[in-house]
């Protein structure tokens, strides 16, 4: 069925006497929601709420601060995907804020866009040490796990791992009692996972949710399965994007992940501890684990693993608060000199909403 015929289908649906709050998790999902408008075709008791689905939004300040500290104080070259370069750390006035300033000091540190780009980066640094800064979800250990799995892995490469998994920090809103009546989950991460990571939203919560990909006709299915779910007052789990999500995954991603990493407690920027949801080099890669051969003191944090003062990322984040609520959208904040980390990343909400035009900054 075409996204024209589902649409019309929800539209078609009964409303009910109170609104039915949908989480996305993805932010993925946010920007394909907003730039294809779906808010404004679907009927007015459909809210779409964006979740936490933004690595760079939750990484840690403190794992930022030591990627600084290590380039500007270590003789090495430091990359990271491009988004990671712009989040800012809160510092005291005249300290390097971010990587991109700590750039503009004299420290090497560079943008990348694949694991494949630091192999050859590496090697032809070599013998200088390269120092990869991981932030991101399944979707991005699983291509670092297979690069760790590379036979002749340069010997010069190193990582500082900020890698979080997602279903933790959906269970973390659940279990906080967040106000959401059914949930479409990330399709990309459970192209790895399996769309049975999720079963745990109907089968503990009493939750429907629906794994979606990110065009239009597979958003709107995983849509209309659970407003009809919750019109019925269902809990079941759905897969709306079965050409690439199979129910268990995929196991070789799966192997490699588990024999790169660790899974440990690990800290969401904003939001604080969650636990499981972080992922730490095996011992059997523990020689590359960056933190341990290029040690930095991070002190003198003013108000370590908060957002800035006055901004809101983390209720964004919490789906406690719209992006525009934010007190400083728009206002101090904005995509070309950003406060806060959803304002950096294009999968930021605040940063997507801003793009696609939203101008209404509230008090």
């Amino acid at each position: 069925m075409n996204a024209r015929d589902t649409l019309a289908r929800i539209q078609a649906l009964p409303a009910p006497l109170r609104p039915i709050r949908v989480l996305n998790v993805c932010g993925g999902h946010e920007r394909s929601i907003t730039e294809l408008g779906l808010r404004s075709l679907l009927p007015d008791w459909v809210q779409l709420i964006p979740g936490p689905g933004c690595p760079v939004c939750v990484c840690p300040e403190e794992a930022i601060h030591q990627a600084i500290q290590m380039a500007l104080l270590h003789p090495l070259t430091l990359v990271a995907f491009g988004d990671m370069l712009r989040v800012p750390v809160n510092l005291n006035k005249g300290e390097a804020n971010s990587l991109a300033a700590a750039r503009a000091q004299g420290a090497d540190i560079r943008p990348i866009a694949s694991p494949l780009e630091v192999i050859a980066l590496a090697r032809s640094l070599a013998p200088r040490p390269l120092v990869f800064f991981v932030a991101g979800f399944e979707t991005t250990l699983a291509p670092v796990a297979a690069m760790l799995a590379e036979a002749d892995l340069p010997a010069n490469l190193f990582l500082q791992l900020a890698g979080r998994r997602t279903w933790p920090a959906v269970e973390f809103l659940l279990q906080a009692g967040s106000s959401f009546e059914a949930m479409i989950a990330p399709g990309h991460v459970a192209a790895i996972m399996g769309a049975n990571e999720w079963r745990f939203v109907a089968e503990k919560y009493a939750l429907p949710v629906a794994v979606a990909g990110f065009a239009a006709d597979t958003l709107l299915t995983g849509l209309h399965a659970v407003l009809r779910h919750a019109l019925r007052h269902e809990a079941a789990l759905d897969n709306a994007y079965p050409a690439v999500v199979k129910a268990d995954g995929n196991p070789q991603a799966q192997a490699l992940l588990a024999k790169a990493f660790d899974i440990v407690d690990a800290p969401w920027r904003g939001i604080g501890s969650i636990p499981a949801s972080g992922y730490r080099l095996t011992s059997l890669h523990a020689a590359r684990d960056a933190s341990l051969q290029f040690p930095v003191a991070i002190s003198g944090h003013k108000r370590s693993g908060q957002m800035p003062a006055g901004c809101d990322c983390a209720a964004v984040l919490l789906a406690h608060k719209r992006p525009s609520e934010c007190r400083l959208y728009g206002r101090a904040c904005t995509p070309e000199s950003p406060i806060g980390p959803c304002m950096v990343s294009d999968e930021g909400a605040c940063h997507i909403w801003w793009r696609a035009g939203e101008r209404v900054a509230t008090a």
